[in-house]
């Protein structure tokens, strides 16, 4: 089945001057891969994976770019241009993205990156895109497990922490508390389901909860130490920019794992960092 706004592998069936034909199907026909895209040995039979899309005159067209988000995925992307119809953003096609004025949550700026969800409009079939999100987050039950790890995107900044876009497809929340390193819109990075509550909103976790993270956080530590000579120049009196620029943990995860790493005999913790105890 072809998928508009998708990357299909479609087989080749004409070479022409210009570029060659895919195979889009009895319903949609050939779809031309023009020839400034198309590479230089393909032959007829070979199958292509090819991004397709509507060109000018909104004919299916293909290509062998890779878009930085497809229908219904979430990229940061930055406005190139700004008309009377809406503004367009730069998705790593040739062809810039729509996002209608109606589909702006406040109005874009040239220059500026916004985080932008890709879509078809039903009303047109064109692709598009948007920055109001709710109406496509949240419409499916959340049944994630608690301390289950989701791939997440940072989409806006708030009194409480960071909101979230889950898998594409939910609303979550990084409490303040539970956030260090440097977090920004678009920024995307994996995290763990720490609570789906009754009314259906989601918490999430940079680290792995409970025992886990710091048993997993301990062999970080032992492997850092013994590939550093066994010693170490980090402690309970680090600061946390320090500590999660070499573990990616936070300051109290990482002295509750010392901490316990200290009391079985394994290292030794001294006033410039730990040691390898080799006694």
């Amino acid at each position: 089945m072809i998928r508009i706004g998708r990357i299909n592998r479609l087989r080749v069936v004409k070479l022409v001057e210009f570029g060659l034909f895919l195979d889009g199907g009895e319903d949609i026909g050939n779809i031309l891969l023009p020839r400034k895209h198309m590479p230089q040995d393909a032959q007829v039979g070979d199958k292509l994976d090819v991004f397709l899309y509507f060109d000018s005159q909104d004919e299916i067209i293909a290509t062998t770019q890779e878009p930085l988000a497809q229908v219904g995925e979430f990229a940061l992307l930055r406005v190139v241009g700004v008309t009377d119809i809406g503004a367009f953003v730069d998705w790593g096609l040739d062809k810039d993205l729509l996002i209608p004025f109606s589909e702006q949550r406040c109005r874009l700026q040239e220059g500026k990156s916004t985080l932008v969800r890709i879509y078809t409009d039903r009303a047109s079939g064109r692709i598009v895109g948007t920055t109001k999100f709710n109406k496509f987050l949240d419409k499916t039950p959340a049944r994630y497990k608690r301390g289950q790890q989701v791939e997440i995107q940072i989409a806006e900044i708030t009194d409480l922490g960071y909101k979230a876009i889950i898998e594409h497809e939910h609303w979550g929340l990084i409490f303040k508390t539970e956030s260090f390193g440097k977090l920004f819109i678009g920024k995307k990075l994996r995290a763990f389901v720490k609570n789906v509550r009754e009314d259906g909103k989601i918490d999430l976790s940079l680290q792995k909860l409970g025992k886990g993270k710091v048993d997993d956080l301990a062999d970080k530590v032992l492997t850092s130490l013994e590939r550093r000579g066994g010693f170490l120049p980090l402690h309970d009196k680090s600061t946390p920019e320090a500590i999660f620029q070499e573990f990616r943990t936070s300051k109290a995860t990482f002295k509750k794992t010392i901490g316990g790493l200290y009391k079985q005999g394994v290292i030794l913790i001294e006033a410039d960092g730990i040691r390898l105890n080799d006694k």
